[in-house]
């Protein structure tokens, strides 16, 4: 008994050892900015005390399309899509609160709302009036939230692998190891400060239909600024659910009018192609392309094809209303 104790206490004690090795400390923004920052990035500080960093390229008289992206994403994610749209759009792309180089507010409830307010106050501050607004995952989730919101700002909404429907058993059972750990409270407590690196690199190359496209800067990049000061509690509070979590309901987006597109990867492991039929299905007059060779990511993974779709969209949004007269002659 005495030589199992001895055992025992041996092996919790480099249990802990190898816990405590594992430790990582918050890294200031200050550094994050020299390496995650560009020569676009901005940084809009709001009344709240928010200061939220965000890129507005392309004409300034061009139409606006603003970009939210998802849980522990940045505006990184985004980027393909920027080099392509800003010839001939305004676009801007903004880290949400506790995320990117976004600073996060203590003991403000963080969440959809919070974010849609964000969203509303960054594109004020610029001066845009009325705009196109994408969102991919938890982004599309904010993105339709907005919609219901503010319809009379919006242009045009899109949702790339949104969130926004329950989940059912089936699809909790095959969700990416990285969500099941975290929705576990004491899971998560014991993972909060420790180096998540193996973890990021799994839940990246789950977001992917070719996982090879999690590279090793990406993994640094989310890990990196996920040690943001207050992000890990951001996160943490986020995946707990939380008070402030808004699901979709057939009847809520039923009052959705503004033109919609929906895209998603029919290989998504994190939110399941059966959620974009779900909106499409509840959107009035949406339209739905899905994309048989990508995965959670399909505006990184299919880039030019997305991104082109997504001009085709705006295009036929924009072209002029047929002449009755022009009409009736051809007719």
């Amino acid at each position: 008994m005495r030589r199992f104790l001895v055992v025992l206490l041996t092996f919790v004690a480099i249990l802990a050892a190898g816990w405590f090795a594992l430790q990582r400390a918050d890294i200031g923004y200050d550094r994050l900015e020299l390496v995650y920052a560009n020569s676009d990035s901005r940084t809009l500080s709001l009344e709240n005390g928010l200061r939220v960093h965000y890129r507005d390229v392309g004409p300034r008289n061009a139409p606006a399309i603003v970009l939210v992206h998802g849980f522990s994403s940045s505006l990184h994610t985004w980027e393909p899509w920027v080099a392509n749209l800003k010839r001939d759009y305004r676009v801007i792309s903004l880290d949400l609160p506790g995320h990117g180089l976004t600073n996060c507010l203590e003991g403000e409830r963080i969440g959809t709302g919070q974010f849609v307010e964000t969203v509303d106050a960054v594109t004020k501050a610029l001066g845009i009036e009325k705009f196109t607004l994408a969102g991919n995952s938890m982004g599309g989730g904010v993105a339709w939230a907005y919609a219901l919101a503010h319809p009379s700002r919006l242009d045009a909404l899109v949702l790339v692998d949104a969130s926004g429907w329950p989940e059912s058993s089936q699809e909790e059972k095959s969700d990416p190891v990285v969500f099941k750990l975290l929705s576990n409270p004491v899971a998560r407590r014991l993972m909060k400060n420790t180096d998540m690196t193996w973890l990021v690199r799994d839940g990246l190359r789950d977001s992917f239909a070719n996982p090879d496209l999690a590279t090793d800067d990406m993994v640094n990049r989310y890990t990196a600024l996920a040690r943001a000061p207050c992000h890990r509690d951001a996160l943490m509070a986020l995946t707990s659910g939380g008070r402030d979590r808004v699901w979709a309901t057939k009847d809520a987006l039923s009052g959705i009018d503004v033109p919609t597109l929906i895209m998603h990867g029919e290989q998504d492991k994190v939110i399941p192609v059966a959620a974009a039929r779900k909106f499409a299905d509840a959107i009035p007059g949406a339209e739905l392309v899905i994309y048989p060779d990508a995965g959670h990511l399909p505006q990184e993974e299919l880039a030019s094809e997305t991104a082109g779709d997504l001009r085709a969209f705006l295009a036929r949004l924009n072209a002029p209303e047929p002449d009755p007269a022009e009409t009736a002659e051809g007719g």
